[in-house]
C-alpha cells in the first residue's frame, strides 16, 4: 500500500490504542474502582480524552486522511482501505467541530455523574443526582449546537449512535410500532393471567451464574477472549477482538434475570469478537451502530433464549440445578412464565411486548430535555405520569423510576432509541437467516447454536463499521429497517402463548 496510507494507518492505530485505554479505565471504574476514586479517575480520563481528541482533530491528521483518500481512490469502495478512509473522514469532520475544552469538561462531568448516580440510585434520591444531570444536559445541548443547522436538536446526538439516521425517521418507525404494540397488550390483558410464581422464589446466585456461563459457552462466546464480572448495570466492553468483557447483576427478586442479562451481553460480546482481524486497531473494529449491536444482544436473549426450542434442550439442565424451585414445573409452564406479558417498572426486566414502550417514553423525555420543553427538576414527576399513560403503572420511588438507567450519567443521550430499533432489526435478520438455515430450531433442540453465530458472523459481525447501519441491514436482508417482521413475530408468538 502507498506511503501516505501507511502513515494514516499508523496514526489510526495509535488513536485506537488511546481510546482502548480509556475504555479499560471506564470498565475498571464500573467493576473494580473504589467509590473514592471518581475524582482522580475523572482527571485521568479527561487527560486521555484531550490527547485523543487533539490527535484525531489535528490538521496533520486531516491532511493524512485526504492524502490516503487519493491513494485508495482506485480501490473497490467496499475494500477495507477505502472504507477505513471513508469512516475516518466522517469521524474527523464531526470531531473538528467539537472544542477540546468541551471534551475535557464532558469527561470530568460524566465520570463524576456516574458515581453520583450510583449513590442516588442506592438511596432512591433523585435530588442527589439532579445537579450532575443538569450539567450533563447542558453539555449535550452545547454539543448539539456545534452541528447547527440541523432538522432537530436531537439529530447530532442520535447520529453518534446511529450514523445517518434522523430523529424524524425514528419517530416515523415508532409511530408504526406503538399502536400495534398497544393493541397487542390490550388483547393480552383480556386473557387469563399466566402463573410465574416459580420465578419469584429464592434462587442461588452462584448456581445461576454458572448456568449462564454454560449457556453462552454453547452460544460460542470465546472465554479465551472474554470474562464476566458484576456491575450495577450490565454492560459489555471491548478493548479489541482479543479482549471483550461482559458484566451482569443478580436480582434476588427476579429469578433467571441474571441468566437473561448474561445472554444479552454475550450477544454484544460475540459481535465484538467477530470483527475481521484486518480491522483491528481502527475505527472499523466496532459495531455498525448501536441498533445493529442491540439486534445481536436482543436476538440471543429473546429470539434464542426465550424460545421453546432453546428450552427443550436447556430446561432439564436448569431443573437439575434448581430441583426445589423447578422440579415440579413442566416445560410449557416455564416457557409461558418467562414470556409472561405484564407491565413492568424496570426496562431491563420488561417483556418483549412492552419493552419498546419504555424506549419511546425515554425518547420523548430526551427530546424534551434538549429542546427545553422539559427541565431536569421535573423529570421524576413527568416520568411517573408517562409510565402511567404508557403502561398503567407508576413507580413508588426514584430508584424504580427515573434513576433506574445509568445512561444519562454517562452522557449517552441519544442512545435509547437504538434499543427499540435493535429489536426490529433482530427479527428482520432472523427472517433472512431462516431462509438460509430452515432447520435452525431443530439445531437448538440439540444444543447446537454455532450455525446461527456463523451466519451472523458472515452477514454482520465481520464487517464491523465498514458500512452505515441501513446499508448493512439492506445487504443482509434486502431492505432497510422495517418494523413489520418484528410486529409479525410479536403477534405470532404471543397469539400462541395467550391463545389470541
Amino acid at each position: 500500500m502507498a506511503q501516505k496510507f501507511d502513515q494514516f494507518k499508523t496514526t489510526i492505530n495509535e488513536i485506537s490504542d488511546i481510546y482502548n485505554a480509556i475504555a479499560l479505565l471506564s470498565w475498571d471504574q464500573q467493576v473494580n474502582m473504589p467509590h473514592g476514586g471518581s475524582e482522580n479517575r475523572g482527571y485521568v480520563l479527561s487527560t486521555l480524552e484531550r490527547i485523543g481528541h487533539q490527535k484525531i482533530t489535528s490538521p496533520e491528521f486531516g491532511q493524512l486522511i485526504e492524502d490516503a483518500a487519493q491513494e485508495v481512490s482506485q480501490l473497490d469502495p467496499e475494500s477495507d482501505e477505502a472504507c477505513l478512509v471513508k469512516v475516518a473522514r466522517r469521524d474527523y469532520c464531526k470531531r473538528i467541530k467539537v472544542p477540546a475544552r468541551w471534551v475535557v469538561e464532558n469527561a470530568q462531568v460524566t465520570t463524576n455523574a456516574q458515581t453520583v448516580w450510583e449513590e442516588a440510585k442506592s438511596k432512591s434520591d433523585f435530588g442527589l443526582f439532579r445537579p450532575a444531570l443538569e450539567k450533563v444536559v447542558a453539555l449535550k445541548r452545547e454539543y448539539a449546537s456545534f452541528f447547527s443547522p440541523y432538522e432537530r436538536i436531537y439529530d447530532p446526538l442520535l447520529d453518534d449512535f446511529e450514523p445517518g439516521m434522523k430523529t424524524s425517521e425514528v419517530q416515523a418507525i415508532f409511530n408504526v410500532v406503538r399502536p400495534e404494540q398497544v393493541a397487542l397488550i390490550k388483547a393480552i390483558a383480556g386473557r387469563p393471567e399466566i402463573d410465574d410464581t416459580f420465578l419469584h422464589v429464592p434462587y442461588d446466585e452462584k448456581a445461576e451464574w454458572d448456568f449462564g456461563e454454560d449457556v453462552i459457552t454453547f452460544f460460542g462466546y470465546d472465554w479465551d477472549r472474554g470474562r464476566q464480572d458484576k456491575s450495577v448495570h450490565p454492560f459489555t466492553q471491548s478493548f479489541g477482538t482479543g479482549d471483550v468483557r461482559i458484566t451482569t447483576r443478580f436480582d434476588p427478586e427476579r429469578a433467571v434475570s441474571l441468566l437473561f442479562s448474561t445472554m444479552h451481553e454475550s450477544g454484544h460480546a460475540m459481535y465484538d469478537q467477530g470483527f475481521d482481524k484486518s480491522l483491528q486497531r481502527t475505527p472499523l473494529s466496532t459495531g455498525a451502530s448501536m441498533a445493529v449491536h442491540e439486534s445481536q444482544s436482543r436476538m440471543w436473549e429473546n429470539l434464542v433464549g426465550r424460545s421453546m426450542p432453546f428450552w427443550k434442550f436447556f430446561y432439564p439442565r436448569l431443573q437439575a440445578r434448581f430441583p426445589g424451585q423447578l422440579g415440579k414445573v413442566d416445560l410449557d409452564t416455564f416457557y409461558r412464565g418467562i414470556n409472561k406479558v405484564e407491565p413492568s417498572l424496570i426496562r431491563v426486566e420488561a417483556d418483549e411486548a412492552t419493552y419498546n414502550l419504555h424506549i419511546m417514553l425515554r425518547l420523548e423525555m430526551e427530546i424534551g430535555l434538549l429542546e427545553g420543553a422539559l427541565e431536569v427538576k421535573d423529570l421524576p414527576e413527568v416520568w411517573n405520569v408517562h409510565m402511567q399513560d404508557y403502561l398503567g403503572i407508576a413507580p413508588s420511588n426514584d430508584s424504580l423510576g427515573v434513576l433506574q438507567d445509568v445512561h444519562w450519567s454517562w452522557g449517552m443521550i441519544g442512545y435509547f432509541p437504538t434499543y427499540a430499533l435493535g429489536n426490529l432489526v433482530s427479527v428482520q435478520l432472523w427472517e433472512a437467516m431462516l431462509k438460509d438455515i430452515p432447520d435452525i430450531y431443530e439445531q437448538f433442540e440439540r444444543g447446537e447454536f454455532l450455525s446461527l453465530l456463523k451466519w451472523m458472523g458472515e452477514k454482520i459481525h465481520r464487517h464491523g463499521a465498514k458500512f452505515e447501519p441501513q446499508e448493512l441491514i439492506q445487504k443482509a436482508t434486502g431492505s432497510k429497517i422495517d418494523p413489520q417482521p418484528y410486529l409479525r413475530y410479536l403477534k405470532n408468538k404471543y397469539g400462541e402463548i395467550y391463545h389470541l
